[in-house]
Parts: C-alpha cells; structure tokens; sequence
C-alpha cells in the first residue's frame, strides 16, 4: 500500500563523532519501516561550504548541535511528516525552501543532511531493496583511497600537505583492501624503525604522522612501504595537498618544506612529484579561490594521466562545479555530502561532473560517525573512488566494511573501478 511509504515519524538527536565532537543523528519511520543517518563533520573546511550549525557557549566548547537537532525535530518535521520517502527531490526542496538561505545558515546543512540521508536509507528499506540499488545502481566498486600518513591540520608534524595517500586496485575491492592493508602494516614498522615507535600512533583518519619534515621525505617512505609489500605497479598514490591552510593571502605565497613558494615554484613540485612518483590523484594543489595556476597544472597533470581534484575548491557544489569547468580549473570532484547539505545536491554534483568526463571520488570526513552510507552511495553512483581514511579505526572500517558486503551481496553483477 502506499501509505508504508508515508513518513509517519521524525526525530533527532546529538551524538558525537570520531573525534568526540557533537554532531546530527535522524530517525525516520513509516507506519512499518525504521531508518537511521549520522552527519559527518569536517575539520579542514572550505569557507565556500554551507554552513554546520553550532550552539556556541561553554557547552561541548561551542560545539554542541542541539539548536540543529531542534530544528529537525520543530520545523524541518513538519513539511517533511507526511511525505512519501522515495521522493528525495520532493523532501530535499521542501527543506531548502524552508531553510531559504543559499548556504543552509537558517536550519543548519548538517539538520537538513541527516533528515536527507535517512529519507535515503528508509526509502531502501520500504521497498526491500540495498541502499545503493536506490541511489543509481551502477554496481561499481571504488578503488580505496587510503590516508596513511598525515599532515597539515591532521598532524602535529611540519609536513604541509595533509594527507599521503595509497590507493590499491586489484581484482576485486576485497583484494584491494587487503593490499591497502598490508601496505599499511609495512609502512607502520617502516616508520617505527626510522621515527621510534611513538610515531606509530593515529590521526583522526587512522593515518601515522611522524615527524616528517619534506614533502618528498614522506612519498619516499610510502613507495618504499609499496614496494616492500610487494604491490609496486598495483598500488598509486593520492595526495591532498589542502593548499589553502598553508596559503598566505597577503603575501599570495605558498610554506613549503620550510621556505614560501610563489604559485609558479610550487607548480614546479607538482610536475616533479608527478614525474617522479606514482601519483595519480592531486587534490586541493592551490588556494580555494586563488584560480590562476589551476588550468596550467591541470592540463600538465591530464597528460600524464593525474587528476587534480578540487575539495575546498567546489564545495561539492555545482555552481563552484560551472565555474570550474568554464575555467577548466580541474579535472576531478571530491563529493562530501556534507559540504552542499542534500543528498539530491550532491547527486547533481556527482553528474554535472561525470556528465563533462571528471572524475569523482566519494569522501568522508575527519570527524566521521559509525555510518557507512558512502560506501553504498559510491556503488550506486558508480564514481569509481572512494576515500574513507587508513584501514584502522571502526569509523574508516565501517564503510571499507560495508564495501565489502556489497561486493559479496552482488557477486558476478560486482564490476571493480579502474584508475583514470
């Protein structure tokens, strides 16, 4: 009957993420269904993201959410009760409507996310069918992009760049992950033998942060944890660069490896790091708006088959998107939900994207919560990558997890991504 769809119920509350930070976790329920969605939050975010509300005060340090668990539970509950929850454009838009604000500032992106996801999964789950056959059905597993060594706002460190990623692709995902896995072992003793085994403590992604001064210092220890595993070849390394903490706007520089780089110096590492490292992925190489080196080193980049990915850069937001594609900017989108607000969002993100031949890699964030919902969103969407940290700590596992599950539960139907 129709009326299972019908949102019967609408409830929320505040949890606290992977680094023990307040964030949103929905209910939804039909007279027969129950569905539950957790908000990530990050810790390295754009200025151009919509807007996570926070209560402010002593409480949580100011970081408590209950005004946007009050919103999901006062005023986003009564457009949405009532609604049938396959219609995700339909309680989507009737949240932005109410909200009304273009970066969510009124309800709070991370009310309306949470209230977005669980529409998602109780739509799933009133129709008896997997989360990721309703968010596209493409079937494709991603290639795991690993965070395994930190810096910038992730380390206590004087490595700049933020995150130094593996990315292995087998056969199968379950394959991959388990070569990401024992690459990671290897890079662990790599690191405790050179830096003491104190080194060998995690970030907030799972990654290690030892006291690595240089860029190339750090690639050089994860080739060598690639090639001593035994995947050279297999494995590619991703690197988030997350130019914008290390960017000085007054000076329009760039700090380096201990020394300021004009936007055309730190082009010219890039080129070395491609030329010389098996590096396939660049993200956030320049400031979020400092628009003038993207265009050059991208056309440099897709000649040697390395996308350049913008984060802080687009926003998952598909006006950044149009701005940069008529730029030529990028060549790449990392989707974070969170960062737009809306499922339907992000969806329209993830396709303005692929429609114009980027790629797309599934994000998560920093502060993340025990909800794998991207692993089933980047099957279904198809996009081919996902990054959801170092194959440690539950959070990170949770969606490598699920992914795993998928891939069991699709069996022969399962078709695993390729490197772009």
């Amino acid at each position: 009957m129709a009326t299972d769809f019908i949102i019967r119920k609408l409830n929320a509350r505040e949890i606290l993420d992977s680094r023990g930070n307040p964030t949103v976790e929905v209910d939804m329920a039909t007279k027969t269904h129950h569905a539950r969605a957790a908000v990530p939050s990050g810790a390295s975010t754009g200025i151009h993201e919509a807007l996570e509300l926070r209560d402010g005060g002593p409480r949580y340090h100011g970081k408590g959410v209950l005004k946007a668990v009050n919103n999901v539970r006062t005023k986003i509950d009564k457009v949405v009760v009532g609604m049938d929850c396959r219609k995700q454009k339909a309680i989507d838009a009737a949240m932005l409507k109410l909200d009304g604000t273009i970066n969510k500032s009124n309800l709070g992106a991370n009310a309306i996310l949470g209230v977005s996801l669980a529409a998602a999964r109780l739509s799933a789950a009133t129709q008896k069918k997997p989360l990721y056959s309703v968010l596209g059905g493409k079937n494709i597993m991603p290639i795991p992009c690993m965070n395994i060594i930190n810096g910038g706002k992730h380390a206590q460190n004087g490595l700049q760049f933020q995150e130094f990623m593996i990315c292995p692709r087998g056969k199968t995902f379950a394959d991959s992950l388990r070569m990401g896995s024992e690459t990671y072992q290897v890079l662990k003793e790599l690191i405790a033998d050179k830096y003491g085994k104190s080194s060998t403590n995690v970030g907030d992604e799972g990654g290690f942060a030892p006291n690595i001064k240089r860029v190339e210092e750090g690639l050089d220890i994860l080739t060598t944890a690639i090639r001593k595993a035994g995947f050279e070849g297999l494995i590619k390394i991703a690197i988030d660069a997350a130019s914008s903490e290390f960017y000085d706007k007054k000076k329009r520089t760039y700090f380096i490896d201990g020394k300021w780089l004009s936007a055309e110096k730190l082009t010219k590492l890039y080129e070395h790091i491609m030329n010389t490292y098996p590096v396939f992925s660049i993200e956030d190489p320049f400031e979020q708006d400092d628009f003038a080196p993207y265009p050059g080193l991208t056309h440099a980049a897709m000649s040697k088959g390395v996308q350049i990915v913008g984060d802080d850069l687009l926003v998952t937001n598909p006006d950044r998107i149009r701005m940069a594609l008529d730029k030529k900017l990028c060549n790449a989108l990392l989707l974070k939900v969170n960062q737009i607000g809306s499922l339907t969002e992000s969806n329209t993100a993830a396709k303005l994207a692929m429609d114009h031949g980027w790629h797309v890699m599934v994000s998560h964030r920093s502060g993340e919560t025990e909800d794998p919902f991207i692993a089933d969103l980047v099957v279904g969407l198809g996009t081919g990558q996902i990054k959801t940290g170092a194959p440690c700590r539950s959070e990170r596992l949770a969606k490598y997890n699920q992914l795993l599950r998928i891939e069991e539960e699709l069996g022969h139907k399962a078709k695993m991504a390729r490197f772009p």
